[in-house]
């Protein structure tokens, strides 16, 4: 029986060709993922660890309960001294560092997609050796910066931009634009510039005054004396440290930066896994599609292997030994592709931003992940059409061609489908309308498509049939394709179903994405009255100067600040919001379910978004208490209470209610109105007061829009082009189906020829059917697609997206229908011209 296995493999190798390509593309998939996301990790590893060599313990501040974009406590002079005075310690450093924008020759923001950062060269307290110098830098040409206006370069920004000693550069570190004459380039380990970002080095004096206050720092860093480990170096430190200030060794921080590399990768890994695995589901169907045919098409073969002695059990194993052979075909082939893969997609990474050096990892994980995933899949979606070969009985062999399937196997799948889909619908409804949520709505998806294609192939006829109308415009061409769709329901079932998948998740995601972009929106019109909003590209800290330079401008005719701070309120840390409470209400449409902005600018009063006030229990009236991270409390009343969204929520208060305890005062974003509203002259001189930084945006309602629109875009173009592996194999299944198909055939082909039918006749009848089994898996798709869109979008509309609209994209949709099509045109191209070469006196007598 092997012999035998082996025999027709190598006899129906052709017919293979089209199986084995879809489980190659899907296991090529998998490859390329691991052995990407293996490659980028280690040599992130690598590079991570060798910024911490040098590093035995770090002192920071503690960050719990730090407000998003707040800026962190600072580390005093007194905590270097007491460290540096211990016996365990070699050398301290403090360093001040924060994000530091570098513009290049032509404007263009340097190292954003990696991180620019900003530090002191040196500081006085051990950073440098007896010369001046500092270690953890050095230099490769000319010196280190001394004074004000000076500035060094990591050599492979020097190198990226073309900077040299002596040229001027511009710099912005929380929006105002400086200028900086380069007076050195150096080397250095920093992970983040070997991975594309780049390192700007200021003299200690204006590091502290650019990302702390002068004789403070934003960090420490300690090397241990010879003998000390670095766990008893912790111990020494934290007996002289003050409150609120934390030390982790350097063992200690690698390990942290490395997991979180591992999770950023394995986050990756996932979601690239989980496409390659719907191209390995859809080529399921065309497995069991191609292993169906060539068991019908051998009806003879395995009956008379039965009638000479074969057993169920050795026909079954016959079957599936073919299976494993064309599995493990397909896994070697699709490994050495996803080999190639992993390397375009790491170049294509580096073309971003510089990827740290190292080798291109094939691990032994992957080579058996990819064989077993490939062989696993072949042999499972080939084991129902091997028990159906072993049923065959012997007397079949009498016959040309085994029974069809009975009236009652129909039957009982189309009551099983049917209870499916109705239990996936109710399941769908309960989780979008009522309290089941996502989990709820995802398994009844799940039931809801294992439902459909079990009942595809009842749906086939009413849907096929209704073509029929147009297709009898093509004549005698029309009226076959029509009857050689319907002829064999389940053929055309596994057929249509993996164009069903891959449209399902397309649409599925274009309407929800349309339905977020809708409701953003409406969000944003609704609740601001500004025309332009203020903040840093990147959203880090805003310079207070930013503020009072555009309320200065002749056009402006209102502004305010949005400063963000943390605060303990009864116990738990808290985010607290100060604006301008004068102008605030100009530039927001806030609706009030009760008080107003009334009183909250005499201070010591908030107004509160409706979520947190029914989580508090609070009301107008309420007063509470506030403990900043200065350790001094507030009481606070409540002035109002509003309905909160997504653009505005939390807690409010006047900036006057934070002066005090805030050590250094920085803005998230500013709003602003001007006299003759949005438009583009106005946008220019705002920009224009501010330098033209290319770290700040200045953003109408309308480029708020697009820019959420086009991060909405990216990622469905990027889940597009996934789901396009998925799409390549359904064609390859329509192809491989329709080709089996005609072989099958050939006999009523030649009779068609030899009664009138010209080639052009068979190739129209082909391509026509084709088409006509790929669109009913598109209207399947895209049908099936909008209803899980819609619960999809309920759900977003019930975890805080009020103003989420459904949107039936009616272009794209007629898009993916035409996508559809095609796919059935270019399908069916071989297949035609093979059925137009049929030679008709040959194929009349064959049996």
């Amino acid at each position: 029986m092997f012999r035998t296995a082996v025999r027709n493999v190598l006899a129906h190798k052709a017919r293979l060709l089209m199986t084995v390509l879809a489980v190659m593309l899907g296991v090529a998939f998998v490859a390329g993922t691991l052995v990407f996301t293996s490659s980028v990790s280690e040599a992130l590893l690598k590079s991570s660890k060798k910024g911490y060599e040098s590093v035995d313990l770090a002192i920071r501040p503690d960050s719990k309960g730090a407000a998003a974009g707040e800026r962190s406590q600072e580390i005093g002079q007194e905590v270097v001294r007491e460290v540096d005075g211990l016996s365990g310690t070699a050398s301290v450093t403090g360093i001040a560092s924060g994000f530091t924008g570098l513009s290049d020759k032509n404007g263009k923001s340097v190292g954003g997609g990696w991180g620019s950062k900003g530090a002191n060269y040196g500081n006085g307290a051990g950073a440098g050796d007896s010369s001046g110098a500092d270690k953890r830098y050095p230099l490769t040409d000319g010196r280190a910066p001394r004074a004000k206006g000076e500035v060094a370069l990591d050599s492979k920004t020097a190198k990226r931009t073309k900077y040299q000693v002596g040229d001027t550069v511009p710099i912005s570190v929380d929006g105002p634009v400086r200028k900086e004459r380069v007076v050195g380039v150096f080397d250095t380990k920093d992970g983040s510039v070997a991975a594309g970002g780049s390192l700007v080095l200021f003299d200690p004096a204006t590091a502290q005054r650019l990302f702390a206050t002068p004789g403070h720092f934003t960090e420490i860093e300690v090397t241990a004396r010879q003998g000390v480990s670095q766990a008893a170096l912790k111990k020494q430190v934290e007996k002289v440290l003050p409150a609120g200030v934390t030390a982790k060794t350097g063992e200690t921080l690698a390990d942290e930066e490395a997991e979180a590399i591992r999770t950023q990768t394995k986050g990756i890994e996932t979601s690239m896994l989980v496409f390659a695995g719907i191209a390995l589901f859809v080529g399921i169907f065309i497995i069991a599609n191609t292993f169906t045919m060539l068991v019908a098409q051998r009806t003879k073969e395995l009956a008379l292997l039965r009638a000479v002695g074969a057993s169920r059990r050795q026909v079954t194993r016959s079957v599936l030994i073919e299976a494993t052979m064309v599995g493990l075909a397909a896994s070697v082939t699709g490994l050495a592709a996803g080999v190639g893969i992993g390397a375009g997609l790491r170049s294509l990474m580096g073309s971003f931003g510089d990827m740290p050096d190292g080798p291109l990892l094939v691990t032994s994980t992957t080579v058996l992940v990819s064989l077993v995933v490939g062989v696993v899949v072949t042999v499972l979606a080939a084991y129902l059409p091997a028990r159906r070969a072993a049923k065959i009985p012997p007397v079949a062999a009498m016959s040309s061609v085994h029974a069809p399937a009975t009236t009652r196997s129909l039957v009982v799948r189309n009551s099983i489908g049917s209870l499916f889909a109705a239990a996936g619908v109710a399941l769908v409804f309960l989780g979008a309308l009522g309290d089941g949520g996502e989990k709820t709505v995802g398994l009844g998806a799940a039931i809801l498509m294992i439902g459909v294609f079990v009942l595809t192939p009842l749906l086939s006829r009413p849907l096929i049939a209704a073509a029929g109308p147009a297709l009898r415009m093509f004549g005698v061409a029309g009226k076959l394709a029509r009857q050689n769709a319907v002829r064999n329901p389940r053929r055309t079932a596994a057929t249509a179903s993996a164009l069903t998948i891959g449209l399902t998740l397309i649409t599925a995601l274009t309407v929800v994405a349309g339905g977020v972009q809708k409701g953003i929106d409406k969000m944003a019109t609704d609740s601001l009255k500004a025309d332009y909003m203020v903040s840093m590209a990147n959203y880090t800290p805003l310079s207070p100067q930013v503020e009072k330079t555009l309320r200065q401008q002749d056009d402006v005719v209102a502004s305010s600040p949005l400063r963000t701070t943390s605060a303990k309120i009864d116990g738990d840390w808290e985010s607290l919001n100060a604006v301008n409470s004068k102008t605030f209400p100009k530039l927001t449409s806030l609706d009030f379910n009760s008080g107003s902005w009334k009183d909250v600018s005499q201070g010591k009063r908030v107004v509160v978004d409706d979520s947190t006030a029914k989580e508090k229990g609070w009301k107008v009236g309420s007063t509470f208490t506030t403990t900043y991270r200065d350790g001094k409390s507030e009481r606070y009343t409540v002035s109002g209470i509003y309905q909160g969204n997504e653009i505005m929520s939390g807690i409010m208060t006047d900036t006057r209610s934070l002066a005090g305890h805030v050590t250094r005062t920085s803005d998230i974003q500013v709003m602003v109105k001007t006299q003759d509203g949005a438009n583009s002259a106005t946008k220019d001189r705002l920009e224009k007061a501010l330098g033209n930084s290319p770290s700040i945006q200045v953003q109408d309602k309308e480029d708020i829009s697009e820019s959420i629109a086009q991060f909405i875009t990216i990622m469905l173009n990027v889940v597009y082009g996934l789901l396009a592996m998925a799409v390549i194999v359904a064609v390859l299944g329509v192809v491989n189906t329709l080709a089996m198909s005609v072989f099958e055939r050939s006999q009523e082909i030649g009779m068609l020829r030899a009664v009138g039918l010209d080639r052009r006749g068979v190739k129209r009848t082909v391509r026509l059917e084709s088409l006509v089994i790929a669109l009913f898996g598109g209207v399947l798709g895209v049908g099936l697609g909008v209803f899980l869109g819609w619960a999809a979008g309920e759900l977003v509309a019930s975890s805080g997206l009020d103003t989420y609209q459904l949107v039936l994209p009616w272009g794209r949709l007629a898009l993916f229908l035409a996508l559809a099509a095609l796919v059935g045109v270019v399908a069916a191209l071989w297949p035609a011209r093979r059925a137009a070469k049929v030679n008709m006196l040959t194929a009349i007598k064959s049996e």
